[in-house]
């Protein structure tokens, strides 16, 4: 036998409150103090009452729902998104929907019908190309929408969120020539996707001007495991690099795994400077050097754009670019120690230290 659903109104005789602050509590319009809010809870705990999304929406029209869709669930920098965003929409009183392209512009599709089914008060996307979704170029006239990541800033329909990817590759390249490499490879993803090509750009640019040479670049996907068998048959084919950038966390890891199954020591057979800086570069034997990208404010911003459009915000789309930082471990080393009063390879510039040399986030 089918049990029925309990209502709002045995919840609030129930909790010995009204049915308004038993909705408070749930929509999250109007804050609730902690010892009604425990009552609450604690009485629909008891009846097993789940709030009624669909009667909600046809009441308003829209839900107190926002969709996140992000390529890669297995990716740290996405999933760290997505936590931190949902941390930010639960304290403004709205549910998270997230959805997962899987790199799959099909699937995008898809997945963006799946969450505009819901009637969200808002979206904040990261494409798995270039290219924004039809279906969001078509959406962002009447819905609220953010884009983050994987967008070229100058042609979005919509807000941005972006790192200044083409001074990331620049500042890893300059350290690396400093430190006296000059074979230095970049174990880039895809390079069919803008923030990858200009951390490419970037580091190239800076390493030809310092010192006339071209890092190659060498594609390994977005998937360690398959990253790591690419990177090691590279290695096969070629004499061993001074230096590797790992242009994410995913090639990151591909590479060490690629070297380590080798038996490559780090840093005295090859250098390597990842990226992300997750807690675990730094909880390693030999701490990575790492590019650090601030999560935390590409999270902010993002649901604070997405916050303003949905309160009514039609303004011109707002690009927003954040800064990169260099952490400087125990993963890079020297190849040449200038005299006392001379630059690194001619950079006109004093080498870089050892210790964590860190530029400010800040937005555009």
């Amino acid at each position: 036998m089918t049990r029925r659903r309990a209502t709002l109104k045995e919840v609030a005789e129930r909790a010995g409150v009204s049915i308004a602050t038993v909705s408070n509590v749930f929509s999250g319009r109007k804050p609730v103090n902690d010892d009604l809010r425990e009552r609450v809870e604690k009485a629909a705990k008891e009846l097993s009452f789940q709030i009624d999304r669909a009667a909600s929406q046809l009441k308003s029209g829209k839900a107190r729902v926002v969709g996140v869709l992000v390529p890669d669930l297995d990716d740290t920098f996405f999933t760290s998104l997505i936590s931190r965003i949902e941390v930010m929409a639960l304290k403004d009183g709205y549910d998270v929907i997230v959805a997962s392209s899987r790199d799959d512009r099909q699937l995008e599709e898809s997945r963006l019908h799946t969450l505009l089914g819901w009637r969200p008060s808002g979206i904040i996307a990261v494409p798995c190309s270039d290219t924004v979704p039809d279906i969001l170029v078509r959406e962002v006239v009447h819905l609220p929408i953010v884009l983050v990541d994987r967008v070229i800033a100058q042609e979005a329909v919509a807000d941005t969120v972006t790192i200044d990817n083409f001074e990331a590759g620049e500042i890893a390249g300059r350290y690396l020539v400093e430190m006296g490499h000059s074979d230095i490879v970049l174990a880039a993803s895809d390079l069919d996707v803008a923030p990858i090509r200009e951390r490419v750009r970037g580091a190239v640019s800076i390493v030809q001007k310092l010192i006339g040479r071209e890092p190659e670049a060498v594609a390994l996907g977005s998937n360690a495991e398959r990253g790591a068998e690419l990177f090691a048959h590279w290695l096969e084919r070629h004499p061993l690099p001074s230096a590797v950038f790992a242009l994410t966390n995913v090639t990151t890891l591909a590479v060490l795994t690629a070297l380590a199954r080798q038996k490559i020591d780090i840093p005295d057979q090859v250098s390597i400077i990842g990226f992300d800086d997750y807690t675990w570069m730094s909880a390693r034997k030999t701490a990575l050097t790492a590019i650090r990208q601030p999560v935390d404010d590409i999270a902010r911003v993002a649901w604070e754009r997405l916050l303003l459009r949905m309160e009514g915000d039609v303004s011109e789309p707002t690009p927003s670019i954040l800064h990169t930082s260099l952490q400087v471990r125990d993963s890079t080393r020297r190849l040449m120690q200038p005299a006392d009063g001379e630059t690194a390879q001619g950079t006109g510039e004093p080498p870089a230290g050892n210790a964590a040399k860190e530029r400010p986030n800040s937005i555009h």
